[in-house]
């Protein structure tokens, strides 16, 4: 079963990128766009997804959010993602 999902999320006003993971896609998104009231991603709002991907285990999907944070990540979205 794949439970965890590694995620990017992209603004809708900005050309700001968050790089995420969870369990919950669905309430975490929730989250991102209305539920919280303080933090970074409140800023950037309304935010949508651009990129799912998803792992049995949450090691799997925490290893792949620190890949995408990282100098050869952000190559990757940039050359593959064309959300801005």
């Amino acid at each position: 079963m794949l439970d965890f999902v590694t995620y990017i999320l992209a603004s809708e006003k900005t050309a700001n990128l968050y790089k995420g993971h969870t369990s919950n896609l669905i309430g975490r998104f929730k989250s991102h766009n209305g539920l919280s009231k303080k933090g970074w991603t409140v800023r950037y709002r309304p935010w949508r997804v651009v990129y799912v991907r998803f792992f049995a285990t949450k090691s799997e999907a925490m290893g792949h959010e620190h890949w995408l944070k990282s100098g050869a990540g952000r190559e990757w979205i940039k050359d593959h993602l064309k959300v801005l």
